[in-house]
């Protein structure tokens, strides 16, 4: 029977990246992503939200890119897959962490000084890029466009983790 692994999530970062370098060179970034779902009460008509936090690992060049362009607040599209990953904290207490591992991430909303419209500079600098699967050359990523200043509010004292 055949499975899949597949994760979409749009959302806004709640903190700033956290980048560090593996033995091997390799960069790895972390970030916090939320969404959120809001509706309507039907008994109440009130408007209620709930926000989920989301743990996003890259790996590699798509790590990199992350690290120096998204910041706290950015709009962004990540597609990957979870998994699970058994740790002991501090105190000798085994754990477990489930996060996405990214594979394709884009910068969602417009570049500073824009005007809101397209130009040439959209089709080099606003597409996605795709982690590389290894290291032999082949698949690279371009750096994507630096994102628009956001009004996502210190959202770091509502962080879980």
């Amino acid at each position: 029977m055949a499975s899949v692994n597949k994760v979409i999530i749009v959302g806004n970062l709640g903190r700033d990246p956290e980048t560090r370098y593996m033995p091997n060179g390799e960069a790895v970034t972390n970030v916090a992503v939320a969404t959120t779902e809001s509706w309507k009460d039907k008994n109440s008509g009130d408007k209620k939200e709930i926000t989920e936090w989301h743990r996003i690992t890259f790996y590699r060049k798509l790590a990199e890119i992350a690290g120096q362009y998204l910041k706290k607040g950015s709009s962004v599209y990540i597609e990957g897959r979870l998994q699970t990953r058994k740790w002991t904290d501090k105190d000798g207490v085994e754990r477990y962490t489930t996060e996405i591992i990214a594979d394709t991430m884009q910068m969602l909303g417009g570049r500073p000084g824009a005007g809101g419209g397209s130009s040439a500079m959209d089709d080099d600098y606003g597409s996605s890029a795709p982690a590389p699967r290894q290291s032999s050359g082949g698949q690279s990523a371009r750096p994507a466009a630096k994102p628009a200043a956001s009004n996502f509010n210190d959202m770091d004292d509502d962080i879980p983790f």
